[in-house]
């Protein structure tokens, strides 16, 4: 039996030899003192410590445990110790060559004896993929709180970018390629008489027609236009000018919008401004470099270029011009009596009475003082005494009353005629202003037809008035 025996327990070491080369964890025996009495061969696996060195180490946990978690693993096994309770905990141990490696460590008190066992599991790969999914994580949180910044940031800037447009006085309508409004501002509602209120983001085109249709004074025009200007999809539109029922003024301008590739459109942007007021002053500077602040009759500037031009027109044509040159008789005294203010008066009734029997298309103007000028296109010498007959009745039949005196003047009008009497605008004019001494000279009140004729020289007469010339600027 005794020899029997010895194998027995011969093969029972081997098995237990074989069992602890076969683990793969960490398996260890400490006494009550903390010391190690037995370890896993798997250690060395692990560590790069051999069994013997680990058991002969003086503190087990000063040669494995790594720095930072010494303090905190005596405590929980002493924990174990005390209360017999297991443990379990993850900690790092330090390798021979200086790394660390993470395990999973279980204390629990030895059954029947007094000390502690230690299993441990290598979860390196576990650490390593949880530190890959924290990585990840705070990845995604930094990737998500930048896109929260620029999100904010970039609804910031559609704020200022809205509250600028909104600001501005021009109307700003986008749409896209299938002709619906993607944005418009506030300008764009006012222009087109829109509610403030008004949103019309989504809105077809032809939604947007009805309401053209009603405030445009020629909606057929302005449609053929937008037609037009939509064909051309690559260029930008030049400006044209919208007429409204109420009498506004608009512009629109218009120009294709490219996509990030520069290749391919995203739609089209129009640009409207209401120039009523810009046109109003315009004219009206127009208006006070060509006509007379008091009367409101084309002045001596507007008459002169008006002169040229009508005579090269009829020089074309092979037409008459007639020209009447006239001015006040008894214009001074009344002046001189009544003061400055009468005589603006007068000047003005005259403005209006003579304005009654011209013609459209003749112009009447007033050269400086007293002085005026009718330009008759078209005329005949017989038509242009009969009207210059009619100026004449129309200037006497004025009657003023200043200071309880009635007052009136009277014409004396001098006739020319292109080409007869001058072949140029100088030559007319001296021709007129001739006739108009001759019917001074003779008594007033009358109109007299030039004699000069075409390239002879002016002779002006002596003037058998006492009265002096009037006709200053």
């Amino acid at each position: 039996m005794k020899w029997g025996r010895k194998p027995a327990r011969s093969n029972e070491a081997d098995l237990l030899g074989e069992i602890a080369e076969g683990v793969h964890g960490i398996e260890a025996i400490f006494d009550r003192a903390l010391r190690l009495r037995w370890i896993s061969p798997s250690i060395e696996r692990l560590t790069g410590f051999a069994p013997d060195a680990c058991t002969a180490a003086a503190d087990l946990f000063e040669l494995l445990v790594f720095e930072s978690d010494r303090a905190f693993c005596r405590r929980m096994v002493g924990q174990v110790l005390a209360d017999g309770l297991p443990q379990d905990f993850e900690l790092r141990l330090v390798t021979r060559d200086g790394r660390t490696v993470w395990v999973a460590a279980h204390w629990r008190r030895r059954a029947g004896a007094d000390g502690l066992r230690l299993s441990a599991e290598d979860i390196g790969a576990r650490k390593q993929t949880e530190y890959t999914l924290l990585e990840t994580v705070a990845e995604l949180r930094r990737a998500q709180a930048l896109r929260e910044h620029y999100l904010l940031r970039s609804n910031d800037e559609r704020q200022r970018l809205a509250a600028l447009l909104n600001l501005i006085r021009l109307g700003i309508l986008f749409m896209d390629q299938d002709r619906r409004v993607l944005y418009h501002n506030r300008a764009m509602l006012e222009i087109w008489g829109y509610p403030p209120d008004a949103q019309l983001v989504g809105y077809r085109e032809a939604a947007l027609k009805e309401n053209v249709a009603g405030v445009v004074a020629d909606p057929e025009a302005y449609f053929a236009h937008i037609e037009e200007t939509v064909r051309e999809r690559n260029a930008a539109s030049e400006e044209y000018e919208i007429r409204f029922t109420d009498g506004r003024i608009v512009t629109d301008r218009s120009t294709v919008v490219r996509g990030g590739d520069a290749a391919r459109s995203i739609g089209r942007l129009w640009i409207y401004e209401d120039v009523t007021a810009a046109r109003r002053i315009s004219e009206r500077l127009v208006e006070l470099a060509e006509r007379d602040e008091l009367t409101g009759l084309y002045n001596r500037r507007r008459f002169h270029e008006e002169l040229e031009r009508t005579l090269a027109d009829a020089a074309r044509r092979g037409t008459e011009v007639g020209l009447l040159s006239f001015d006040l008789d008894g214009f001074k005294p009344v002046n001189d009596a009544f003061g400055h203010q009468a005589g603006d008066e007068v000047l003005v009734e005259l403005a209006l009475a003579v304005g009654r029997i011209v013609r459209r298309n003749e112009m009447f103007c007033r050269i400086g003082g007293d002085e005026f000028a009718l330009l008759v296109p078209g005329s005949t010498p017989a038509g242009l005494r009969e009207l210059a007959q009619r100026l004449v009745e129309a200037v006497a039949a004025l009657r003023f009353s200043f200071a309880d005196r009635t007052v009136g003047v009277t014409a004396s009008v001098g006739i020319a005629c292109f080409p007869d009497n001058a072949a140029d605008a100088a030559s007319l004019i001296a021709a007129a202003d001739e006739a108009l001494y001759l019917s001074k000279s003779e008594g007033r009140n009358r109109a007299t037809v030039s004699a000069r004729r075409c390239g002879e020289s002016a002779r002006m007469p002596a003037s058998s008035s006492d009265e002096p010339d009037s006709r200053e600027d």
